[in-house]
This record gives structure tokens, C-alpha cells and sequence, in this order.
């Protein structure tokens, strides 16, 4: 099986095969931080890339927030860009080693990335990182899973029996602003840690 390690992502980075990487926020994700009214929330972005979330986020006067990517070159592209941002809170590491707290986890096409095999471990692990109530909430996508990735696809049905161990669904549907490309292949959510 591919190791899907930190040279493997700044090879992909070096070699510009992102696409995953829009060029700015997801317009899901950017509907939903526009609802949020608490900006005393602490918030973890996941395999962060370029993290325009983060970058949104910060401009909108969000400044509790954490990024983290195995991959160092899009982290040192995103400090480049935006060098106010707190370089104790952008993490170089792997999610799996994290023993923080957070209010809010958002997922941008870190999962879909994530090893199959790796999926109940996500689980519990951002189960762990929130606090009561805390709510892991953005895209996962919906489309078969294949044995070949990233991306790894998956579907409703299948999220549901990895997620309601852990989390209230409070949201699990298919986005309905998803960028033409992606269109009927993201399901929204917002998660409620039990």
C-alpha cells in the first residue's frame, strides 16, 4: 500500500498535483464560516494545504486557529502569505499525534486523503480533539470508494455507520453550492461530538 508520508505530499505539492486545491475557500465551507457568530472559538483545520479556510477565517477576525499538514511547502506558501498568522499555530505534523482541545474541526478533503484503513481512526481521533460538543463539520465526498487514491470516495450510508458512534449528525447532506467540478460529488455535514 502507498505511503502516504510527508515527502509523498510535497511531491505532489513540488509538482503542482493538487487537485484538491481550488486556488480559494470552498464556497461550502465559506456559507458555512459565514454563519458562525462565536469568534472566540478555537478551531483545527486538517490537512490544511494553502488553507484559504485559515486564511478566511483570520480575516474575519477568527484568530484561534490551528492549521496542520504533513507537508511543510504548502504551510511555509500560507505564512508567506499571510505572516500575521501565529506560527505557533501552524503545525507541521501528522493529525494522529494532536493532544489539543478544539470547539470546531473543519474537513476540506482531508479525509478522501486518509488511507481507507485509517477512517475509524479519524473518528476517534477528532472525537478526542473536541471539547463537549464540539462539532467537526465541512465536505466529505460522495462518490464510490475506490481501492486507488486520493482522493478515496465514500458515501452517506457508509459515513453514517463510521460517525454515529461518536457524533450527533446533526447535517449530512449533498452541497448544493459545490464548485461545478465537484457538483453532486460533496455532501455536506456538521457533526455534534456525543
Amino acid at each position: 500500500m502507498q505511503n502516504f508520508n510527508s515527502h509523498y505530499w510535497n511531491e505532489r505539492y513540488s509538482k503542482n498535483e493538487t487537485g484538491w486545491d481550488l486556488g480559494v475557500i470552498s464556497t461550502p465551507l465559506k456559507s458555512y464560516i459565514d454563519q458562525i457568530e462565536n469568534k472566540s472559538l478555537r478551531i483545527l483545520i486538517l490537512g490544511a494545504g494553502n488553507s484559504y479556510e485559515a486564511e478566511y477565517l483570520w480575516c474575519l477576525g477568527f484568530k484561534n486557529i490551528s492549521i496542520i499538514d504533513l507537508a511543510s511547502k504548502p504551510l511555509v506558501e500560507f505564512r508567506n502569505r499571510l505572516p500575521e498568522f501565529p506560527f505557533e499555530q501552524t503545525i507541521l505534523g501528522n493529525f494522529f499525534d494532536l493532544n489539543e482541545a478544539y470547539d470546531l474541526i473543519l474537513e476540506q478533503t482531508f479525509f478522501c486523503a486518509l488511507s481507507p484503513s485509517q477512517r475509524t481512526l479519524y473518528v476517534t481521533k477528532c472525537s478526542e480533539l473536541l471539547n463537549v460538543k464540539g462539532k467537526l463539520a465541512g465536505v466529505l465526498f460522495n462518490f464510490e470508494l475506490t481501492e486507488i487514491g486520493p482522493p478515496f470516495g465514500g458515501s452517506e450510508s457508509e459515513y453514517q455507520r463510521l460517525f454515529s458512534s461518536y457524533f450527533d449528525l446533526k447535517t449530512l447532506e449533498v452541497c448544493y453550492n459545490s464548485e461545478p467540478s465537484r457538483k453532486n460529488k460533496e455532501l455536506f455535514f456538521i457533526f455534534e461530538k456525543k
